[in-house]
C-alpha cells in the first residue's frame, strides 16, 4: 500500500520500547460527497473505521468497522486500497514507552440501505452519527471548529482529505 504521510512527533527517546495499533478506515464517495462519521460532541469528520482485531485482516474489520460506525455495508468486491498513514509519538497510556498508529485507507462501496448503529460507549457519548459530506466542509469544520483534543486524528483525516480533493472531483 501507498504511503500517503507520516506523522511523526519526534518526543519520545528512541531507544524505549514500542507499542502498535493498526486501523482500517473506509473511503466511500457517492455524488461527490464522503460517508463519514461526525461526533455530535465534538465537531469532527472522521472516515469510518477503527482497530484491527488479533487475527483479523484489515478488510475484514473495515467491513466490521462501517457496519458498526455508520450501519453501511460494505460491497467486498468494493473495496481498493488507497494509502497508508503513520503517526508516531510518545505514549498517553504507557509510561517510557513510543506509539505507532499505521491507518489503512481503503476505497470501497456500499450496499443500499442502512442498518442500526452498534456503537461503544465512547462513540455513543462522542454522538457519533453517518453524514455525507464534501470534503471542503469536512475539513473547515475539521480545522475550525472542532472541540476535541485528539488533534493528531484531526489532522490525519484533514489531510487525507486534502489528498483526496487532489486526486478526485470532490
Amino acid at each position: 500500500m501507498r504511503k500517503l504521510f507520516t506523522i511523526d512527533l519526534k518526543d519520545y527517546d528512541e531507544s524505549h520500547p514500542r507499542s502498535k495499533r493498526t486501523s482500517a478506515r473506509a473511503i466511500i464517495i457517492k455524488n461527490k460527497l464522503l460517508a463519514m462519521v461526525y461526533s455530535e460532541k465534538y465537531k469532527y469528520y472522521k472516515f469510518a473505521g477503527g482497530g484491527i482485531e488479533k487475527g483479523e485482516n484489515p478488510v475484514a474489520a473495515l467491513i466490521r468497522e462501517v457496519r458498526e460506525e455508520t450501519g453501511l455495508a460494505v460491497i467486498p468486491g468494493t473495496v481498493k486500497e488507497y494509502g497508508e498513514v503513520a503517526i508516531i509519538r510518545k505514549s498517553d497510556i504507557l509510561d517510557n514507552t513510543i506509539f505507532r498508529q499505521d491507518n489503512f485507507y481503503y476505497l470501497c462501496d456500499v450496499a443500499e440501505g442502512k442498518e442500526n448503529q452498534k456503537l461503544d460507549d465512547y462513540e455513543l457519548e462522542s454522538g457519533f452519527t453517518l453524514r455525507y459530506v464534501s470534503a471542503d466542509e469536512a475539513i473547515r469544520r475539521n480545522r475550525e471548529e472542532s472541540t476535541t483534543d485528539d488533534v493528531y486524528m484531526i489532522e490525519r483525516e484533514s489531510r487525507v482529505l486534502e489528498i483526496l480533493k487532489g486526486e478526485f472531483d470532490l
